[in-house]
């Protein structure tokens, strides 16, 4: 049986992944500030999530879930957030009318600021260094490669002042469909794809129009947008200090993200991320990588959803070319132990490549090809595509090769300018939204 759990019982389990702070005390002051600090999120609004996931799972709602591989403190700023909100409401209103299907809003923003890492430390002119852990943790320049808590505080603060944004947004106007053709970003006009956009937006405008005629164009659904956030809950002692008690219904919630996950290094079923995000009442994932088992799937539906309510668990599938060969038996098995399981395709953490230069990058090529064999294996199968989920921003970097921009290996030094994985441009992410809404459209079996 497992122990009843508390805030704090994730202390009492092994943890990985976490950074080593040389000052305990400054910590321990850190997070008792954080914990009289107000929530980010409500419980209410993750009640919400968690019902429309529900419809996910069920096939009659798609998940778009994106945004930065890691945020930054420095490059903070409020076009930034504008121009990825733009840009995910770009993708959905694509999914939307394309393959007639609901669409479920959630940022990678206001919390991503933490990745785990493969090792400890590494090398710099010779000098071996912490590893950096994201801006949370410690800093890119190797001298501020400590491990800081009063990041964390930058972290919620700077969280705090997103979230504030993207409310003003999804509620005060730029939602609006009457707006949709100021959503497309000045350099995706001029292409291919922001043409196709732009044609889609006309047959949109065209409906609103006779509506207006109708007069039935005044339905708050037309005028605005519910839009959440997520993050990886890696830094528990942030994590902890966030929970907050619903007044309501006595649960459980951290008010840090609307939808939290488990990353692939992080989901062992005896360890302190499992322990922690059970207790809470969020919508969880888990990153389901090429070494998963069936066994190990069946324990964190135990673990993390023993009621097997539809929307509370999501399995993000991240396994590049191993998908067709490692993910039929998982899914069948879940599928066949009738789990309720909201089903994401991953295509981008698999498709890590470095170029000659010693660049990481990923294929565009690639990312699609898996996003196809997904749908392939859970059409045969008759499970549905919960949704995507992928690092992405609104800017016009050169991170991912292909597309229809073509990107080569030659000009990703043009605007590369992530924090640690290589995400794609905001046309990049359109195209593959056109080709999402095919998907969605053609295979019967995920019409919602």
């Amino acid at each position: 049986m497992q122990q009843t759990w508390h805030v704090r019982s994730w202390r009492n389990f092994p943890i990985l992944q976490q950074p080593i702070y040389p000052d305990l005390r400054a910590l321990e002051a850190v997070e008792e500030t954080l914990r009289g600090y107000p929530p980010l999120v409500f419980a209410k609004e993750i009640r919400t999530l968690k019902d429309a996931l529900k419809e996910a799972s069920k096939g009659r709602a798609f998940l778009l879930q994106g945004g930065d591989c890691a945020e930054s403190f420095k490059n903070f700023s409020a076009d930034g957030i504008r121009d990825l909100f733009k840009v995910i409401l770009q993708m959905s209103v694509v999914l939307a009318f394309g393959g007639r299907c609901p669409v479920i809003k959630v940022g990678r923003i206001a919390g991503q600021f933490a990745k785990p890492r493969s090792q400890e430390s590494e090398y710099v002119e010779g000098v071996e260094v912490p590893i950096y852990r994201g801006d949370m943790v410690n800093s890119v320049d190797i001298k501020a490669r400590q491990a800081d808590p009063q990041r964390l505080l930058q972290g919620y603060h700077q969280s705090a002042a997103t979230l504030n944004l993207l409310r003003a947004f999804a509620k005060g106007g730029l939602a609006d469909l009457a707006e949709i053709h100021r959503w497309n970003l000045d350099f995706v006009k001029n292409n291919d794809l922001g043409q196709q956009y732009e044609a889609l937006a006309m047959q949109i405008t065209q409906a609103l129009d006779f509506m207006q005629a109708c007069g039935v164009a005044d339905l708050p659904a037309l005028k605005e947008t519910d839009f959440y956030t997520s993050h990886e809950a890696l830094l528990l002692n942030y994590e902890e200090a966030l929970v907050r008690q619903d007044s309501l219904t006595s649960k459980w919630y951290s008010c840090s993200a609307h939808m939290l996950w488990i990353g692939e290094r992080t989901r062992d079923l005896k360890q302190a991320h499992v322990e922690f995000l059970r207790g809470v009442g969020n919508p969880i994932g888990v990153k389901i990588g090429p070494n998963s088992t069936l066994e190990q799937l069946l324990g964190l539906c135990e673990a993390l959803n023993p009621q097997n309510e539809a929307g509370r668990l999501s399995f993000i599938v991240r396994m590049g070319a191993q998908l067709q060969e490692k993910f039929p038996s998982l899914l069948k098995g879940i599928l066949d132990a009738q789990k309720e399981i909201v089903w994401v395709c991953d295509p981008m953490h698999g498709n890590t490549i470095k170029t000659k230069m010693g660049m990481k990058t990923r294929s565009f090529t690639h990312i699609l090809q898996e996003v196809k064999d997904f749908f392939a294996i859970s059409h045969a199968l008759k499970s549905h595509v919960g949704g995507i989920h992928l690092e992405m921003t609104g800017q016009n970097v050169t991170e991912c090769i292909g597309g229809s921009q073509a990107i080569t290996e030659e000009v990703l030094a043009h605007n590369y300018n992530t924090q640690c994985d290589p995400r794609l441009n905001a046309t990049q992410a359109l195209e593959l939204a056109f080709l999402l809404a095919d998907m969605l459209k053609t295979n019967s079996t995920m019409r919602c």
